[in-house]
């Protein structure tokens, strides 16, 4: 099973879903917006990907942080409480398959992953 886990405004996740739905794959969405964001989960994904990669440092969100803030944005073990605070901090989308973890859009990555 796919779990695709973002916000359904956000372009890259509208392409993403776009994307499934095209190549027949079924999947559940987790609206961080209206679901939240499990800190467990999130600690999990740094563990599979590394914070660098699940860290949307390019989003105004992340811009408008204090300076403590994104110190524990930076820091494994306190990043996750703060992603979960703030989900638009965590870059989208994320996705779990029964292969792994695929986080941001590329094509030819999911493609390679989802088959």
């Amino acid at each position: 099973m796919i779990h695709l886990y973002g916000i359904p405004n956000c372009d890259t996740v509208k392409k993403a879903r776009l994307w499934l739905d095209q190549n027949g794959r079924e999947y559940t969405f987790h609206d961080y917006k209206k679901q939240g964001a499990d800190p467990e989960r999130i600690a999990g994904w740094i563990a599979a990907a590394g914070l660098d990669v699940v860290v949307n440092r390019k989003g105004t969100t992340y811009r408008a942080l204090s300076d403590a803030d994104k110190a524990r944005a930076a820091d494994a073990a306190t990043a996750p409480a703060l992603l979960a605070a703030n989900p638009s901090v965590i870059k989208r989308p994320i996705v779990e398959h029964d292969g792994g973890l695929l986080v941001g859009f590329k094509p030819e990555e999911w493609a390679a992953a989802l088959g």
